[in-house]
């Protein structure tokens, strides 16, 4: 990527200068490498267990840019269990709908969430640095109260040894270098990682021959709060699709698909990135307002991923272990549901709780992850780019479908937006045991609902749960924390039960789910949790 020299754009974790440089290595639980919105969201979600850990970044915070803009309803359930998602929310541009055009048609809209009964929508637009920032206030508060989290700023690791037991790290600062252990490496470091090029470790996949502008504008506009996608737009010189959303404090992200063959300097030049946002602005306007250019960049893009996550006591999340185009916001949400499926697991190894084996099915549930993303990623840059003459005929075809009959709406491919993974049939999910909602079969995420004043996530909370829907009998597990719902609220039954009369869930601390049967005894479940724990 071509972009701004970095500059801070919040001061998050100022450089402090700490006893342990001037002494011996000292070992801690959790190092975190990548101070962005995975590596703070793990360090969160750990210290609110209880479970130490400390992030480090080359850096003093969050950077200038949006970068990523686009947050999806399970990164904000999640960033709410963690009680950093109403700042966000407050903040954020709130959106359920988008619209699709070709050249000058406008072919259809869809709407993301069409039932109601959700605490959070299916998408907010917020600028990257107030994500990381919102979580850094977070971490914040529960420091205040005792939790045993660390960030510190300026600090560079520069090298890295694994032992079979621990990992040394050196680390380079305002001061000088200095030297610490950790028991378990998390390499949250980005796209170019340099915790993977430390451990000379491969990223493959594939890289797409295409180059895109994005232009932050600053202006006040009377768009709808939507996302509105071009294939083949209108406006001169605006390449093969378009893309423009609404985020924060009067800026609007806009995208143009460029093309492989271009001269990188001379489109960054101002004077061509405003005849392109002059040329879109004023063919839905008619004029052109008065606007800012905040942020510009160009960048390319691959889908590609490590073969494995877990390499000893190092593990990798985010973009360090997987990329993704932008086109369906899969980037930072699935980044974050990764540091949530590790936390857990960390947080039950060290404490005694699991085994190792545990921790290696990070790296089989987020592998499928990271597959499932990248397969779509893929399937969208394929549609939106046609790379044969057959290929572009059939696209141009089921776009002259979509605008006249519904059925071929789904086969428009603008970049399918985040939903969460599914890990069912991998080793810790038992098999499913009811006929009830495909929705929440083992291994989705719990789909939340309306539960009395409240909402059903809040009820399950950090860890194991069971869940007793209707009219199905609790068994007797002082083990287990028993949340017992005999009247579901119809929202609720129409999400868990389907057409039963009563359902009994297990829910993983991560809020996915690890079974569910009609009716069950104890000993059943117990085999069920030592599935989840890894102990199978």
């Amino acid at each position: 990527m071509v972009a701004v020299r970095y500059k801070t754009a919040f001061t998050l974790y100022p450089y402090k200068k700490v006893p342990e440089q001037t002494g011996t290595p000292v070992r801690h639980p959790v190092v975190i490498v990548g101070g962005g919105p995975v590596g703070l969201t793990l360090a969160l979600d750990l210290g609110k267990k209880g479970t130490p850990a400390l992030v480090l970044d080359d850096h003093e915070g969050a950077g200038l840019g949006s970068k990523a803009i686009c947050f999806a309803k399970r990164t904000l359930d999640i960033a709410h269990r963690l009680g950093a998602a109403q700042p966000m929310i407050d903040k954020g541009v709130i959106w359920n709908v988008g619209r699709v055009f070709h050249g000058d048609d406008r072919l259809f809209s869809f709407d993301l969430q069409p039932e109601a009964g959700h605490r959070n929508p299916a998408f907010i637009n917020l600028q990257q640095p107030y994500f990381e920032r919102f979580l850094m206030d977070e971490i914040r508060r529960v420091q205040s109260q005792g939790a045993p989290i660390e960030t510190r700023g300026r600090n560079r690791v520069i090298g890295l040894k694994t032992h079979a037991d621990f990992v040394t790290l050196d680390i380079d600062t305002p001061d000088g270098p200095y030297q610490i252990e950790a028991d378990y490496l998390v390499a949250c470091d980005g796209a170019r990682s340099a915790m993977r090029d430390m451990m000379g470790l491969s990223f493959d996949g594939r890289m797409f021959e295409d180059n895109f502008l994005i232009a932050d504008v600053r202006m006040t506009a009377d768009f709808p709060t939507e996302r509105w996608f071009w294939f083949e737009p209108p406006f001169k010189d605006s390449g093969q699709s378009a893309l423009l959303h609404k985020q924060p404090d009067d800026i609007w992200r806009i995208d143009f698909q460029l093309g492989w063959d271009i001269d990188r300097d001379q489109e960054l030049q101002e004077d061509r990135i405003r005849a392109r946002v002059d040329a879109m602005l004023s063919s839905q306007t008619g004029e052109v307002p008065d606007y800012e250019l905040v942020w510009t960049s160009i960048y390319t893009f691959q889908c590609r991923r490590m073969k494995e996550f877990r390499h000893g006591r190092v593990f990798f999340a985010g973009d360090s272990a997987h990329q993704v185009s932008p086109f369906g916001a899969r980037g930072a949400n699935s980044g974050v549901q990764d540091a949530e499926n590790l936390a857990w697991k960390l947080d039950h190894v060290i404490k005694g709780l699991a085994g190792e084996p545990l921790l290696d099915s990070y790296s089989q549930e987020r592998g499928h992850g990271a597959d499932e993303n990248i397969l779509n990623s893929s399937r969208a840059t394929d549609f939106m780019t046609p790379k044969t003459q057959a290929s572009r005929l059939f696209r141009d075809a089921v776009l002259n479908l979509a605008g006249r009959h519904p059925f071929a709406r789904p086969m428009v491919n603008s970049g399918r937006l985040s939903v969460p993974c599914t890990y069912q049939g991998l080793p810790l999910i038992s098999a499913d045991a009811l006929d009830g909602p495909a929705a929440t079969r083992p291994g989705a995420a719990c789909v939340d609902a309306p539960v009395g004043n409240g909402f059903l996530l809040d009820l399950l909370g950090h860890d194991f749960v069971l869940l007793v829907l209707g009219g199905s009998t609790p068994p007797d597990m002082p083990e287990l924390r028993l949340v017992h719902i005999p009247d579901p609220t119809p929202e609720l039954a129409v999400r868990y039960l389907g057409g039963n009369s009563g359902a009994i869930y297990l829910i993983r601390p991560d809020q996915h789910i690890a079974g569910r049967w009609p009716g069950i005894d104890a000993r059943t479940i117990r085999v069920a949790l030592d599935r989840a724990l890894g102990k199978d």
